[in-house]
């Protein structure tokens, strides 16, 4: 690439560290992390360099059962749209090559996209039973 080195910022927001806030979700990730921060770093990767809106951006990961992990990504709702993309292709070719990947390392993965309002809801939801 003529012209400079490539920085780690996201060239659409240039001021901002293209990480997204990462949380775990009960069920720690024994055993799993190198493959689990290969395949974290991927999605954050490719989320950040296309969504609008990174700073309300967050990957939640869980392990649901030993090689079988969930991965939530929870944006702002105009976020949501854009990444799920027209018909859902954008939300579907990004599960395949997230698939594919941990096929690799013999690791089943789900990859859920919601906006916060629909995480509250959820987790209002589950709190209620």
């Amino acid at each position: 690439m003529a012209g400079g080195a490539v920085s780690g910022k996201c060239a659409k927001h240039p001021d901002y560290d293209p990480g997204l806030a990462v949380s775990g979700i009960p069920g720690h990730l024994s055993g799993m992390d190198p493959v689990s921060e290969r395949l974290r770093n991927f999605l954050q990767y490719v989320a950040v360099k296309l969504i609008d809106d990174p700073a309300q951006a967050q990957l939640k990961v869980a392990e649901l059962a030993p090689k079988k992990l969930r991965f939530k990504l929870v944006l702002a709702q105009a976020d949501v749209a854009v990444l799920i993309g027209r018909n859902g292709f954008t939300a579907s070719a990004i599960r395949s090559v997230l698939k594919a990947a941990a096929a690799r390392e013999g690791v089943q993965v789900s990859l859920h996209i919601h906006s916060h309002e629909e995480e509250e809801e959820l987790l209002a939801r589950n709190d209620g039973q």
